[in-house]
């Protein structure tokens, strides 16, 4: 892990990767994707840690790729292809790692930026943040952020977004469903972990099933998602953690999670 590119901070249970180079905006370059991907790897294995929170410093969350990189390499269609696997790649990550993720959104997230938010399992953003897929306006279309995007909003909106390039406010994220909660800037952190310690406080080991499943049922028909998901259910209560889950609930008492 780059910890110039990258800081890491561990809490309770909860691990906070901060995007560290507020002076390039963020940008998700190859280097910082590296970092994000290493940082992922540890943390998919890591049983200390239950949820994950992506924040970043500056006055800006992420403001996609890097286009002083890009710029440097636009002859090179390997570099080209390689960014964009690495990034997609990563947003991937993000989506199977087996531990809820919660984008803390500062500032402005856009492109891939927008796209990393999205590829969260929660958002949680300031009222002044703002967010958009702009690459349109200079001749990009922001095609690998529309598969994140195109998974949390209506057909319609993404459109809307992909096509006019447009900031769109917190207020209106939260409508089209990009991000869970706005609150003002002054509340984001004690919003964002009082969320993160509710949820680390349940087993990690139902996290991990409940979000595999969640994933996986949406690109299913219904009567597929519900016979998977039976099997999902019944495989659960066969875990020590369902067993002592009900039998805490029953005798009206705090459950002793062994995450098994």
């Amino acid at each position: 892990m780059t910890d110039l590119l990258l800081k890491h901070t561990d809490e309770n249970g909860i691990t906070t990767l901060t995007l560290n180079q507020p002076d390039r905006r963020n940008s998700l370059s190859m280097a910082m994707l590296g970092a994000l991907s290493d940082a992922l790897k540890v943390l998919a294995t890591d049983d200390t840690t239950r949820v994950v929170v992506i924040a970043a410093e500056g006055k800006v969350f992420c403001a996609g790729h890097d286009l002083k990189e890009i710029r440097e390499e636009l002859d090179s269609n390997e570099f080209q292809l390689a960014l964009f696997r690495r990034c997609s790649a990563v947003m991937q990550q993000v989506v199977n790692l087996p531990k809820p993720v919660i984008a803390r959104v500062a500032g402005v997230a856009t492109a891939a930026g927008c796209q990393l938010v999205a590829s969260c399992d929660l958002a949680v953003a300031a009222d002044s943040a703002r967010f958009a897929t702009p690459g349109v306006n200079i001749g990009l279309f922001c095609s690998t952020p529309m598969v994140a995007l195109s998974r949390n909003v209506s057909r319609k909106h993404a459109m809307e977004m992909l096509l006019t390039g447009e900031l769109i406010s917190a207020a209106r994220a939260e409508q089209l469903g990009l991000v869970n909660r706005i609150v003002d800037e002054t509340l984001l952190d004690e919003t964002v972990y009082t969320m993160a310690r509710t949820i680390a406080e349940k087993s990690g080991h139902t996290l991990k099933i409940g979000k595999g499943a969640f994933y996986q049922q949406l690109e299913m028909s219904l009567s597929d998602a519900y016979d998977y998901t039976a099997e999902v259910m019944a495989e659960n209560m066969r875990a020590d953690d369902a067993r002592e889950g009900i039998c805490a609930f029953l005798d009206k008492r705090k459950p002793d999670w062994k995450d098994c």
